[in-house]
């Protein structure tokens, strides 16, 4: 039974206030369908073909949850803020790095023999800078790739084989690269194609940690509908065995008040056959055996 993982950087689950909360404002068809709703902390939502249920993401260490730590969290089951007695920010540290090397699920479901990938696209310009240590890898780019698991590039674009961070490949046309156009819906449809050649594949989405951190020229709720069109399309592209998962590592967008990340609870939403592996979540150090328990589950004939 195959799994999508849709990784959203940085989005918590805030309260149903469309003054502080873009997902409640937001226009966001594809989750109000799917949820009856908005995507905001109501407990869990457990309606047919979908479950929604909220995931600490703090752990128990003092302090605002971070990406290395949460990311490492995420990928391995391992309380990784415990780990090293903190939150970690952007990159991993040597023991998070030695974590995810051995722990993640790229590491342990290739040694399962399992087929794994990262759909991400990767720029020349992203290898450029690794090569001359201007850049380290984040969490899981480095997870994926001590896995060895191959970085997808442009070829890997152009072919329909990878989807670039920012969905359209607006960015990368910036640059001066000759990529084709897609929209948000157009690449969740692209997510889910990839996902019916492997048995677990993995997007991460970090646009919506920098609108928070206003980073980016994309303020929150355009980032919001770009959310809503990705998780649209994956679902209407969805091969009948295939459970989608959409989640997080920590709290921010979600809450416009402060560019701050929250302490808030981060959505694990999983529709498909598989989505009742996900119903003891109940902390990010949870994911990882739900994708687990998801993988090993014989598929049953089910209609969406």
């Amino acid at each position: 039974m195959p799994v999508l993982v849709l990784f959203l950087d940085g989005v918590g689950l805030g309260p149903e206030d469309p003054a502080t909360n873009p997902f409640a404002r937001g226009a966001t068809p594809a989750l109000r369908a799917l949820l009856g709703g908005p995507l905001v902390d109501r407990g869990v939502v457990d309606r047919p073909g979908v479950l929604l249920v909220p995931a600490d993401a703090a752990l128990g260490v003092p302090g605002l949850p971070q990406s290395a730590t949460g990311q490492a969290a995420l990928l391995t089951g391992t309380n990784a803020a415990a780990l090293v007695g903190r939150h970690v920010t952007a990159y991993p540290t040597r023991a998070l790095r030695d974590l995810l090397a051995t722990h993640s699920l790229f590491a342990t479901l290739r040694r399962d023999g399992r087929r794994v990938a990262l759909a991400n696209t990767y720029s020349p310009e992203y290898f450029a800078a690794l090569e001359a240590r201007r850049l380290r890898m984040a969490a899981v780019t480095f997870a994926a790739y001590t896995a060895g698991l191959r970085l997808r590039g442009l070829d890997d674009l152009r072919a329909g084989r990878s989807v670039f961070h920012d969905l359209t490949g607006q960015r990368l046309r910036e640059w001066g690269h000759d990529v084709p156009p897609l929209t948000p819906f157009e690449a969740g449809q692209r997510l889910a194609a990839i996902a019916g050649c492997e048995e677990m594949t993995f997007f991460e989405f970090f646009l919506t940690d920098l609108a928070a951190h206003g980073r980016v020229a994309s303020g929150p709720d355009d980032v919001v509908a770009m959310v809503d069109g990705l998780i649209g399309g994956a679902l209407d592209a969805a091969a009948p065995d295939l459970t989608v998962v959409v989640t997080s590592d920590h709290g921010n967008l979600e809450d416009a008040r402060s560019t701050a990340h929250t302490t808030n609870p981060v959505p694990v939403l999983a529709a498909g056959p598989g989505r009742e592996a996900f119903r003891g979540v109940r902390a990010i150090t949870d994911i990882a055996p739900a994708v687990r328990a998801t993988l090993a589950r014989p598929v049953a004939a089910e209609v969406r």
